[in-house]
C-alpha cells in the first residue's frame, strides 16, 4: 500500500489541500486533515469521500486556526495521539488576494490601498501560519531523526508582480523561510522544500468571475505526484528545492522529475 507516514495537511478541505490528502491516502499515507471551522462541512465531505474508497482509518480531520500558536500545537498533539506519530507537515493552508478584494485580484491594488486589516489576516495565515505549525511539529521529526516539511508558496514572477502585495510578499516570505528552515535542520534528518502549482489554479483563490474559462488553470491533481514523492524515503536528503508541480511527470522516473520538476529554492544561483 505504500509507506504510511503520517502527513498534517493544512487548508485540507478544499482545492489544493483536498487534492494532496485524497492523493496521500491513495498512496498509503494517514493524514490529519486540518481546516478552520468555516470549513467543517467541507472536511467532512472530504471524510465522507475516503471513507467510500474505505480509507476512512487512515484519515483524521481536525478544525483549527493556523494563525493560533495553541490550536497549532493542539492539532500535532492531537496527531500523535491518535496515529501515534507524525512524519511529514505540508503547510498548504493560504490566503489570496480574493480576500481583499476581487478588484485586487484581477486588477491589483495598491499596496497603500489595503486595509490593515486585511493585510494583517493574510500574513498572518500565509506567513505566521507555516511558521506556528513548523514550530509545533519540528521537534517531533527532529527526535525522530527523520521528517519532511513541504511549504506551498508560488511562482516567483507572481512574488513580484504589482499591485498583488501581500500575497506575493507573504509567499516569498515563505520562500526565504523554507531555505533558513532547511539550514537550521541540518544534520538532524528533517528535509523542508518547496512546493507550487506552477500557474494559477482551480481554486476558490481564482473565484469564478476572474476567469471565464477555468480549462485554462492548473488542475489541483498535479500536486498529488510530487507531494507524495516529497512526503517518501525516495526524497531523503532533498532539501532546499523547490518542485513545481505542473512539469512533474507521474510517469517519469523520479530523478528525471527531480531534474525537469526541481530547483534550487529562494533565489540562489
Amino acid at each position: 500500500m505504500g509507506e504510511d507516514h503520517v502527513v498534517i495537511v493544512t487548508g485540507a478541505a478544499g482545492g489544493l489541500g483536498r487534492a494532496m490528502s485524497l492523493g496521500l491516502l491513495a498512496a498509503g499515507r494517514r493524514v490529519v486533515a486540518l481546516d478552520r471551522e468555516e470549513s467543517a462541512q467541507a472536511l467532512d465531505a472530504l471524510v465522507a469521500t475516503a471513507k467510500g474508497r474505505d480509507e476512512g482509518a487512515r484519515i483524521f480531520a481536525v478544525c483549527g486556526s493556523v494563525r493560533s500558536e495553541s490550536d497549532c500545537r493542539r492539532v500535532v498533539a492531537q496527531a500523535v495521539e491518535h496515529f501515534g506519530a507524525v512524519h511529514a507537515l505540508v503547510n498548504n493552508a493560504g490566503l489570496g488576494m480574493e480576500t481583499i478584494s476581487l478588484e485586487a485580484m484581477t486588477k491589483g491594488v495598491n499596496f497603500f490601498d489595503v486595509p490593515a486589516e486585511k493585510w494583517k489576516a493574510l500574513i498572518d495565515t500565509n506567513v505566521n501560519g507555516p511558521f506556528l505549525m513548523a514550530s509545533a511539529v519540528a521537534p517531533h521529526l527532529i527526535k525522530a531523526g527523520w521528517g519532511k516539511i513541504i511549504n506551498v508558496t508560488t511562482s516567483y514572477p507572481t512574488m513580484l508582480k504589482n499591485g498583488f502585495s501581500p500575497y506575493g510578499p507573504a509567499k516569498a516570505a515563505l520562500e526565504s523561510a523554507t531555505v533558513i528552515w532547511s539550514k537550521d535542520l541540518k544534520d538532524t534528518g528533517v528535509t523542508a522544500n518547496v512546493l507550487i502549482p506552477g500557474g494559477a489554479a482551480d481554486t476558490a483563490m481564482v473565484p469564478h468571475e476572474a476567469v471565464g474559462d477555468r480549462s485554462t488553470l492548473v488542475r489541483p491533481a498535479v500536486m498529488v505526484a510530487p507531494v507524495t514523492w516529497l512526503t517518501s524515503h525516495a526524497s531523503d536528503g532533498v532539501t532546499a528545492r523547490r518542485f513545481v508541480a505542473r512539469e512533474w511527470d507521474p510517469d517519469a522516473a523520479d530523478d528525471a522529475n527531480v531534474r525537469k520538476a526541481g530547483a534550487l529554492a529562494g533565489w540562489l544561483t
